[in-house]
């Protein structure tokens, strides 16, 4: 007779961390959990993805002095491609796609009609009438609505592309060992395709640390041996994979904005004024009127004209060392302005450091006299901060080893 195990005891015995039931694993998943002693995981389109691998804290420095990897297999990619891909590529977004050559990255964001933020990403552009787009949501419906009328071809190759994030000063002496001659060519924003174990790898020297790193795409049956090839190259270069909550410390310092963080989707909030425009989020330069008609076009320029933008999008650096995680902002520590959208205390740095969204006038012709309110918890008891705080330019951490070219050998 067989004897049966209970599933709690199931569980117990069991040597690998499980994932919620639901939650696809991404083609690094299992070198992901035999690392993952934290066993911290969470959802990213569909997908399971570590908070955390062991420390933040080390993972964060991980990024800074040595190459991390970080799983972005669960962003959504679509290939679009056509005879009017370059057409509706600047019908969708409002930056002139035509400024981007093929070997080449963009930044960019896309709007609705009503001039505010869908969602941001990547523009990768292969041909002239052959693109990937690359964002944090699903956006499938939303492309093939604003596709109606143009001879394109948009694919859904969200599973069918396995993706690192590889950051950090030692990734090109990496990369360079692990042999894929020429990496020391691209720039900033390049990509290009290397032979890799009978396929190609694409790297992309992109990212999202503000620091010199790569992005590493390539088809998921190859993915494990990607991850080995990276981790036996950099043994002697302090490598280590890293999670979200790390990787959020480092985009912090760099600037950059996280959607569902620092602005909402258009289409997923409830009352549609809590929508955000690129002008009141600092992105005026994602916006080109003079390129032609592009989806949104028409209120941006009403606002843009009538100098009604409701917010000011600004960096802080607030007195103190305790994180002003949601707080709000004063000024002359009365009146209600605003509030911070994220924060962190640089490790590297040394600061307090945050992004804000605030009322206009304030950040914009009012910009001194700025209070941030923090509450600290003190085991417990709860102590109420007005810490000053003062606008400065982003990105925080800005150094000179991500734009050189060929990088440094660290």
């Amino acid at each position: 007779m067989t004897k049966s195990i209970s599933p709690r005891k199931s569980e117990l015995l069991s040597a690998k961390p499980r994932i919620n039931a639901g939650r696809k694993p991404t083609p690094f998943h299992p070198r992901q959990v035999e690392k993952c002693e934290t066993n911290d995981w969470t959802l990213w389109a569909g997908y399971s993805v570590p908070n955390s691998y062991h420390s933040v804290e080390l993972e964060y420095f991980s990024i800074r002095n040595g190459a991390t990897l970080y799983d972005i297999s669960p962003m959504c990619k679509y290939r679009i491609k056509g005879p009017d891909a370059e057409r509706f590529m600047n019908r969708f977004v409002p930056r002139d796609v035509k400024k981007i050559k093929p070997g080449r990255v963009a930044y960019a964001i896309w709007c609705n009609d009503e001039g505010h933020i869908l969602d941001d990403g990547t523009i990768f552009r292969f041909g002239p009438d052959d693109f990937r787009l690359c964002s944090q949501e699903r956006q499938y419906a939303w492309l093939m609505d604003s596709a109606l009328g143009f001879n394109v071809e948009i694919l859904d190759e969200t599973d069918d592309i396995a993706a690192l994030q590889f950051q950090g000063p030692t990734t090109f002496a990496i990369l360079e060992a692990m042999g894929i001659k020429g990496v020391e060519t691209l720039k900033p924003f390049d990509h290009k395709n290397f032979p890799f174990a009978g396929t190609e790898l694409m790297v992309s020297r992109t990212g999202f640390t503000g620091d010199l790193g790569y992005e590493l795409w390539i088809e998921p049956g190859k993915a494990l041996e990607l991850w080995d090839a990276l981790m036996a190259a950099g043994a002697d270069r302090t490598i280590s994979p890293i999670g979200s909550l790390a990787l959020d410390m480092a985009r912090i310092e760099a600037g950059f904005i996280q959607p569902t963080v620092d602005f909402l989707h258009a289409e997923h909030v409830v009352r549609h004024t809590r929508g955000r425009s690129p002008f009141e989020l600092g992105l005026d330069w994602q916006v080109d009127f003079g390129k032609g008609h592009f989806t949104g076009r028409r209120a941006l320029l009403k606002e843009k004209e009538g100098n009604s933008s409701r917010y000011c999008f600004v960096g802080l650096e607030i007195e103190g060392n305790k994180p002003a995680h949601n707080a709000l902002v004063y000024h002359k520590q009365k009146k209600e302005i605003g509030h911070i959208t994220s924060a962190v205390w640089s490790p590297t740095m040394k600061n307090n450091l945050a992004m804000a969204l605030l009322q206009r006038p304030f950040g914009v012709d009012i910009q001194e006299d700025l209070w941030v309110e923090i509450y600290v918890d003190k085991e417990l008891k709860w102590d109420r901060v007005m810490a000053k705080a003062k606008i400065v330019d982003r990105p925080f951490f800005n150094p000179p080893r991500k734009r050189l070219t060929p990088p440094a050998r660290f």
